[in-house]
């Protein structure tokens, strides 16, 4: 598979989720004039943009018992949820269409009664070219969000590069991570909603060992705001810190920060990278090249869905 040449930018709008997904899409078209002044060739959205990532909610569930106000939760976030032939979906490819990029943007996804935590990707004319489902959902995550399949483990081709798009601790899944190298990807997307210290030093680690560049795009959600409306509850959160705060970043592909990390508000984090640079980091290191060693290890991947 080549690798592509020349110069990119990349950028990460840091953006978070509004009370319902239509006043989300309202404050991120409001964002189209700076999106197009910045002329990025790809721009990452934040996991679960629409559709909402709920922190700190429980969806009345104790262990053993679930209680009927829970399910009316549950029903509500249904409700904030998209799907890929949905009107939200086609504003979001009229969005990147009219910037001019490719994009990859975390939306909660509906298949049936079931949610998805999903990244959509469209291509530089606005079309919709492909999706992937959030394959382990973390922690009480797996209350509300189904699993992804085999189907999910796939990257996306676009003109600046073969993308991975990886979301939130889907990152910390080795196996996954090889699987994607293998497919060749050289930039590396991240939408997600961690906004603690040892984000970054994953971050870096990734590209670092992808030889890949590396974009990831985290919400801001500000104390007052509260998660789909539904009332936040923590007990180790500061009263006037903010439920999620950012982090956004663009790293190269021998784990240099370029851009970032954003902290304290919403925000769109550039970089104008070399896309060489992949070729020149994996000169002396390549995880699925040179420095796979084959001979000794081998990874299966299931490829049809079950």
């Amino acid at each position: 598979m080549s690798i592509r040449q020349g110069t990119a930018r990349l950028a990460a709008l840091q953006i978070g989720s509004r009370a319902t997904t239509a006043a989300t899409l309202e404050a991120l078209m409001d964002r189209r004039a700076e999106l197009i002044e910045a002329r990025p060739d790809l721009l990452v959205l934040p996991e679960a943009l629409l559709g909402g990532y709920p922190k700190g909610a429980d969806f009345g569930v104790r262990l053993g018992y679930r209680m009927p106000a829970g399910r009316e939760a549950f029903r509500r976030y249904w409700e904030q949820a998209v799907e890929l032939d949905g009107p939200e979906v086609a504003a979001l490819g009229e969005l990147a269409g009219s910037i001019g990029t490719a994009m990859v943007a975390g939306v909660i996804m509906r298949e049936g009664a079931t949610l998805q935590c999903t990244a959509l990707y469209f291509t530089p004319d606005g079309a919709l070219a492909g999706h992937r489902r959030k394959l382990m959902p973390t922690a009480a995550e797996r209350l509300v969000w189904g699993q992804g399949g085999a189907a999910d483990v796939r990257s996306f081709d676009s003109p600046v590069g073969r993308i991975g798009a990886v979301i939130c601790w889907e990152n910390f899944m080795p196996a996954f991570r090889a699987a994607l190298y293998a497919q060749g990807v050289t930039i590396w997307a991240a939408p997600t909603v961690d906004d603690r210290p040892q984000w970054e030093v994953a971050m870096r680690h990734i590209a670092h060992e992808g030889r890949c560049f590396l974009v990831s795009a985290c919400q801001w959600l500000p104390p007052s705001q509260m998660a789909l409306g539904e009332p936040i509850t923590l007990i180790d959160r500061a009263v006037d810190a903010p439920l999620i705060a950012g982090g956004s970043m663009i790293v190269s592909p021998m784990g240099e920060v370029l851009a970032g990390p954003l902290r304290g508000g919403e925000g769109l984090v550039v970089a104008e990278v070399d896309l060489a640079d992949v070729v020149r980091a994996r000169f002396d290191f390549d995880a699925a090249g040179h420095y796979s060693r084959p001979d000794i290890f081998r990874l299966d991947v299931t490829q049809a869905p079950r």
